[in-house]
């Protein structure tokens, strides 16, 4: 998920004061209970929105939800993704955590273990829980009990934002949903677009693990492989090799990606994009919005799909609602949540976020279907999540800062050798996770 740092100091200050249940437990959803409590529920709904556009979709939903239900009074809380997981340990093992927690998939399973959020399993309404296909549910899913600890909504893929001027001059088949390139396709068209000082791809992999780990999936590598007593171990053979050569290759071998774009930030590369120093970007989804706000005028580029290996599965990872086990209103927490992530909802949190819904209500919805800014192309690339096998790793977050980010940094910029590079990642990562 994406993370900023531009709301962290006040969204600790937010949390730290607005964070903590109150109110009667008496009340119905929707103020419709024929007895109303002399003091509407208060629910605090931690949110980590940071685009303006989520801003403000999100604020308005939460007013929209006050006005039709005042015996249940939600309170929107600023938060940020910068160090929000350690601000709600803080604030889980203090009693104070907000009713409604926004995070996403991979730190559930480790709030989820120590029993600071709710098993939503068989809480979940129906028409909820029906709109939401498995694979998005898989992502929140943990434990041997196959415990439910969030509502997914909102989840990214990665596609491919392209000079359209470049691509139409160089006359190379541009792929659809349908027919998308294959790594080979997407090799060959670099190259081709790669003359006059002018490369055909950029890179960027300041944070390559991600990135890294769900693209593998498009040759079915996954990484890890976990037994029966739930430990897991990393795995790098032949399937997780193919991506890692291929990104390799296209810097190093057919010098058709540039270099200089390895230690950047996905959003860094931009700039050099519009001037055409490089024709196309594998970034996620989310960048369009950037890229339909800033652009030059004149300025023509297109939205192109995941590309294919083996298949194109690539990693899902959620952004999740949960709701904390020590809130005094849990009925009520969900039932905002469930209004929250209807299908209409979740199609204006999608647009606001330029992510894609979870909801299959929402996946129809004309606002995010059509040719405009790449969206039709967006939401089609859905049907390429499958759960990221990260996901289910314990240990796996310091397994990417302490060994995999290192690593991959170091292979991407030619530095080591890819069989140095699997040997690290599986003995060093081995050593992280056996203590887990």
């Amino acid at each position: 998920m994406r993370i900023t740092s531009a709301l962290a100091a006040a969204a600790i200050l937010a949390l730290s004061a607005a964070c903590g249940s109150g109110g009667s437990t008496g009340a119905s959803g929707g103020g419709t209970a024929s007895e109303a409590p002399a003091e509407p529920v208060k629910l605090n709904f931690l949110s980590l929105a940071w685009q303006k556009e989520s801003i403000e979709a999100n604020k308005a939903l939460v007013d929209e939800w006050n006005k039709n239900n005042p015996n249940i009074q939600v309170t929107y809380v600023q938060g940020s993704w910068d160090n929000v997981n350690d601000q709600l340990v803080t604030q889980f093992e203090g009693g104070g955590a907000p009713d409604v927690i926004h995070n996403d998939s991979p730190a559930l399973s480790g709030f989820a273990t120590r029993g600071y959020l709710l098993d939503l399993k068989d809480k979940l309404p129906a028409e909820l829980k029906s709109d939401i296909p498995q694979p998005a549910w898989d992502t929140v899913t943990f434990g041997a009990e196959g415990g439910v600890y969030g509502v997914p909504f909102l989840q990214e893929s990665q596609v491919i934002i392209a000079n359209k001027k470049l691509l139409d001059a160089a006359k190379v088949r541009v792929p659809t949903a349908d027919n998308p390139w294959t790594w080979d396709e997407f090799a060959e068209v670099s190259k081709k677009l790669t003359k006059d000082g002018a490369f055909g791809v950029a890179w960027p992999m300041k944070s390559p693990v991600n990135k890294t780990l769900n693209l593998a999936l498009n040759f079915n590598g996954t990484f890890f492989q976990t037994g029966a007593d739930g430990k897991s171990t990393v795995k790098v053979g032949p399937e997780e090799k193919e991506v890692l050569q291929r990104i390799h290759n296209q810097i190093h071998v057919d010098k058709s990606a540039d270099p200089k774009t390895l230690g950047m930030g996905t959003a860094d590369p931009l700039p050099g994009f519009y001037k055409g120093e490089y024709a196309m970007l594998p970034v996620g989804v989310y960048l369009r919005q950037q890229v339909a706000e800033q652009a030059p005028e004149g300025f023509e580029w297109v939205t192109l799909p995941p590309l294919k290996g083996t298949s194109s599965n690539q990693g899902a990872v959620s952004q999740t609602l949960s709701v904390s086990a020590d809130s005094k209103n849990p009925d009520e927490a969900l039932k905002f949540i469930s209004f929250f992530l209807n299908g209409p909802n979740q199609a204006k949190l999608a647009k606001g976020d330029w992510l894609l819904p979870t909801s299959q209500k929402a996946a129809t919805d004309p606002s995010i279907t059509g040719a405009e800014n790449g969206w039709d192309v967006a939401t089609a690339s859905v049907k390429s999540l499958v759960v990221a096998p990260f996901l289910k790793v314990n240990g796996y977050d310091e397994w990417k800062s302490k060994v995999a980010t290192p690593v991959l940094q170091e292979y991407y910029a030619g530095k080591i050798s890819l069989d140095d590079a699997a040997k690290r990642l599986v003995e060093e990562g081995n050593k992280v996770l056996e203590r887990y």
